[in-house]
């Protein structure tokens, strides 16, 4: 039985990413993703400048008048959206956590899905899978896949995309649109999402907090590493150190932006303490634009 608080939450997110789906996202969607084929529609009488090969001979003949077919695109998908449910997640400075974020873009890209008339799956991961729904339509299955995110308690602290990665190819047999939301903060996972991203239409969507791109002067603080378990004490006084976290924030930041650029595969950073509905549009805008 779902506690009021839960329901609450999904409600607040229900309302919250309506009009992003309903008036702006949902259009932006449908014209961002390809079918899975063209499918035969109807038949007209041959007009001069139809292709030849489009003639339907069997009534042509039958009618004794030339007729072509008509076919139409293909258009119900299977999207998975893949979340990242380490303890990274549990971190958020400013704005909101990751966790809550993920959850937030979770929501919009299940509702654009369904307003399509797409089924939609989720797996929730840590360095193994935790939670796999099977992909389905419906409002009602879209809640449910939301409330799933919101409400999962990881029983594990590590990330591993490769094993994410490789039960998605296990369970998804056809080619289907990927959603990736992580912090990425993990190692190796390059290969699978190569791999990944050649069977399947797939989009990583980099959850950040700005405590992670770069350190303020707060003097001696703690920090923990939810995913290791490692607790040390930083002088954020010291702008050298300061300096050097950011330096490396930034290389890693890079290197992974990089790896994406290069690789031609599409990827999104989103970060905690600022607004995502436009970078959303723009982003999925530019992605139309290019596959036209």
């Amino acid at each position: 039985m779902l506690n009021r608080e839960l329901l609450k939450k999904v409600k607040k997110i229900e309302l919250s990413t309506r009009h992003l789906v309903n008036e702006v996202f949902g259009g932006e969607y449908h014209s961002v993703f390809k079918g899975r084929g063209m499918e035969f529609a109807e038949v007209r009488e041959y007009s001069p400048g139809d292709e030849i090969r489009t003639i339907d001979w069997n009534v042509s003949a039958r009618t004794g008048t030339p007729y072509v077919k008509l076919f139409e695109e293909e258009r119900e998908l299977t999207v998975m959206i893949m979340v990242d449910a380490s303890a990274s997640g549990a971190f958020g400075t400013r704005g909101q956590m990751k966790r809550n974020l993920a959850a937030e873009l979770s929501a919009v890209l299940a509702f654009s899905a369904v307003k399509n008339n797409d089924k939609v799956g989720l797996i929730i991961f840590t360095d193994r899978v935790e939670k796999y729904i099977p992909p389905r339509k419906g409002r009602s299955h879209v809640l449910r896949v939301i409330r799933e995110v919101l409400n999962h308690e990881p029983k594990h602290q590590g990330t591993s995309i490769n094993s994410a990665l490789e039960f998605m190819s296990r369970v998804l047999r056809k080619r289907s649109v990927i959603f990736m939301i992580s912090d990425f903060l993990d190692n190796d996972y390059e290969k699978s999402v190569k791999q990944a991203s050649r069977r399947h239409d797939m989009l990583s969507f980099h959850l950040q907090d700005p405590w992670e791109i770069e350190l303020p002067d707060l003097g001696l603080i703690q920090i923990h590493d939810g995913e290791t378990g490692e607790t040390s004490i930083i002088n954020t006084g010291k702008s050298s150190i300061r300096k050097t976290y950011s330096q490396n924030s930034r290389n890693r930041f890079e290197t992974l932006q990089n790896f994406f650029k290069t690789n031609r595969l599409d990827y999104l950073p989103v970060r905690t303490d600022e607004p995502y509905v436009d970078l959303l549009i723009s982003f999925f805008r530019r992605r139309a634009t290019r596959m036209r």
